[in-house]
């Protein structure tokens, strides 16, 4: 049992640290640097070959940039390792696994930690068919994986698909030749095939019928939003990145009144005080520990920003394999603060760093202690620093990962060097006691209600109907419930005190707003709008039972060619909003935008609103594969994919108005709830739309597509 909490607590710290691959085959996104020349380093060449009348191979064959490396199969867990998946199987099985020809080279990596197959330079993978009779058709593809000593490459795909005749209708004599079969193979960007490996080649599905409403747009948006008007995509950044400084602040605070760091700062400080007749020395040293403490926590900051780019952390918000992950490690910490367990780091860990720092001497001793704390103190802080990352990481920052962590490492190093100028202040330090168990157990109660709303993301996105609106809801006001009956020492926890204690003021205080806050969300369950908890809560379509007057605004279509034809024939401009059901701004905006009755008669009245969500996984009829061999397997992919190529942008919410060409009105608009600023944006797009375009008779309102 202990050893497995080991193991979940090494992979809850090694996700935003080391496990690049893990995280980037949950976003599912293009690589953002590759080989020379922003292409991919993996150029592939792909065959059909005959092994007999009734066996054949496809042969993948790699040939890698200097550098990198392309995983093989293996066992155990690491980098993305190869794997061939069928997607259509006529008159063919697949015989055997995916299997490797040529140099494997067998390693241990230190940026996975365990032993990994790896091909450099050139490599070949083959997967074995075998032929039933008659007619054949397999398509598929392989997914690899491809890594250099600095960064990986999400996994990518190298999609085929081969038809031709089987052995019983194969004529006699031909037994030695090829297959007979058409190939057809879909590279991936920047990608070579070898011509002499390709009889027929796929022929591309187009993503429109006609017309170029599909057609980039990206310079003119660019003009609009720097013609000189303020424009909310810039605006909102500085803003939010004070939020996101404020949030890891308030973490730290709370890192710093938990049983793994509270008790250490007296110790700690009256090391330093004493451990010289020098007291200026020692107040040196007690600042460098601080100091210390700020640069090893940016320092993670910054490493997570390193590994994933921004692109990356804007699509984990969304990706549902991310977050059913982050639901059940949030409900494993919930369960450590609750006494289920305790989250330990190996105590070598902890041992070898502070055995190094009683050797070393000087600054380098200094910081050592510093990292040996941060290493004691897991068991409190990874949790509260796994779920900082995973929040400020989705926001869509480049440099929030670092600013969350100089907040979270400026409050927990504050107190040490506080003390250290005023030692005076430590005799009136509160003593340790069971007041830090119940900071625990209010952590607990609160990872447990984020972790709904991971889930209640990937139910949004797969369509599960598991977490709509009102079981969240439920669910959220018994927390709070049981929260505040634990406030007021009605309930109790394995590390709580048995005998009955008073209950403080402020306790008793926050146990108050916690009954309040369940209490405001019961109406919630017969649809009231509950603005406070509008951004996490799944939105009011998915309610079943609402008594509410129905208030909200409602897309026309949720598809973007039926829209545009129909805003053309209505005479009427089009608003998209580009959104994802795990999207938290998306719902702000929804809730404290929309809401307006001006900016509700706007949208319903003068616009065809049309929305769009980029993490909608409903499979597509078929695939779309475009000129570069991208593959669009899902709706959600599909939009994703417009949003990148025809406007330039991949977050949420991303807001454009368009005339009935496909043509932006005016600039685009993203977060910011600021109701003039989102009013002024309408209004211009109106304007500009009725200075290019005469009146129409209106047609007939129609619901939701």
């Amino acid at each position: 049992m202990r050893t497995s909490i080991r193991l979940l607590c090494l992979l809850a710290i090694a996700l935003p640290l080391s496990l690049q691959p893990l995280a980037l085959l949950a976003t599912g996104l293009s690589p953002q640097s590759g080989g020379a020349g922003g292409g991919l380093p993996v150029k592939w060449q792909t065959q059909l070959r005959t092994v007999s009348d009734t066996q054949a191979e496809i042969v993948f064959t790699a040939t890698i940039e200097a550098g990198w490396h392309v995983y093989g199969p293996q066992d155990m867990d690491g980098p993305t390792q190869a794997t061939f998946t069928a997607e259509t199987l006529t008159g063919a099985q697949l015989d055997g696994s995916l299997r490797t020809v040529g140099n494997l080279i067998h390693k241990y990596e230190n940026l996975f930690g365990c032993e990994v197959y790896y091909f450099e330079g050139k490599g070949q993978f083959v997967q074995p068919l075998r032929l039933t009779g008659g007619s054949f058709v397999v398509e598929g593809y392989l997914e690899y994986g491809a890594c250099n000593d600095e960064s990986c490459m999400p996994p990518t795909s190298v999609d085929v698909k081969f038809a031709g005749e089987g052995p019983a209708n194969k004529a006699e004599g031909n037994a030695a030749d090829a297959v007979g079969a058409t190939l057809a193979v879909v590279p991936s960007a920047s990608d070579t095939i070898a011509s002499d490996t390709i009889a027929d080649s796929l022929a591309v599905v187009p993503l429109i019928a006609e017309g170029d409403l599909w057609a980039p747009v990206i310079t003119e948006l660019q003009a609009y939003n720097s013609g000189g008007s303020p424009s909310p995509q810039s605006g909102g950044a500085g803003g939010g990145l004070l939020q996101i400084f404020l949030l890891g602040l308030l973490g730290g605070l709370v890192a710093l009144v938990t049983p793994c760091v509270w008790p250490i700062i007296p110790m700690t400080v009256s090391f330093f005080l004493k451990r010289t007749g020098d007291k200026r020395k020692g107040l040196r040293d007690a600042i460098t520990y601080g100091l210390s403490i700020v640069v090893i926590y940016v320092a993670l900051g910054l490493l997570v920003t390193a590994l994933f780019g921004a692109s990356a952390l804007n699509a984990l918000s969304t990706n549902a394999i991310f977050n059913i992950f982050f639901f059940l490690l949030l409900v494993v910490f919930a369960a450590s603060f609750f006494g289920a367990f305790e989250l330990t780091l190996p105590a070598s860990w902890s041992n070898a760093v502070d055995s190094k720092a009683e050797k070393t001497g000087g600054l380098l001793g200094i910081f050592l202690m510093a990292f040996t704390l941060t290493l004691v103190s897991f068991s409190c802080t990874g949790p509260i620093i796994g779920f900082l990352l995973v929040e400020v990481s989705t926001s869509g920052h480049l440099l929030a990962p670092t600013i969350g962590m100089l907040g979270f490492a400026i409050a927990l190093a504050l107190p040490f060097t506080l003390f250290a100028l005023f030692p005076a202040w430590l005799k009136s330090m509160p003593r340790s006691g069971g007041w830090m168990n119940t900071v625990k157990v209010v952590l607990g109660f609160i990872e447990l209600a984020f972790a709904l709303k991971f889930l209640s993301v990937a139910d949004l996105a797969y369509g599960w109907h598991l977490l709509d609106r009102e079981t969240f809801l439920a669910l959220w006001i018994v927390l709070a419930l049981l929260l505040g009956i634990y406030l007021l020492g009605k309930l109790k926890f394995p590390h709580d005190d048995p005998e009955p204690q008073p209950v403080g003021v402020g306790r008793f205080f926050l146990a108050l707003i916690c009954l309040a806050f369940a209490v405001y969300m019961l109406p919630g369950l017969w649809g009231a709008p509950l603005k406070a908890v509008s951004a996490f809560a799944p939105p009011m379509k998915t309610q079943d039972f609402n008594l509410a007057p129905e208030a909200e605004v409602k897309p026309l279509f949720q598809d973007y060619d039926a829209g545009m034809q129909y805003a053309r024939q209505a005479g009427k401009p089009v608003m998209i909003d580009f959104t994802g059901y795990g999207c938290v701004n998306c719902r702000k905006m929804e809730a404290a935008v929309w809401t307006d009755a001006q900016v509700a008669s706007i949208m319903t009245d003068d616009y065809v609103l049309i929305q769009l969500y980029v993490d909608d996984k409903t499979p597509l009829s078929e695939p779309i594969i475009l000129d570069d061999g991208t593959k669009l397997r899902t709706v959600g992919d599909r939009w994703s994919y417009l949003q990148r190529h025809k406007f330039g942008a991949n977050a949420q919410p991303f807001y454009v108005l368009l005339d009935n060409e496909g043509l932006p009105l005016t600039r685009s608009y993203a977060y910011d709830e600021d109701l003039q600023h989102y009013l002024r944006f309408l209004n211009d797009g109106l304007s500009e739309y009725k200075k290019a375009s005469p009146p129409r008779p209106p047609l007939p309102r129609r619901g939701g597509d």
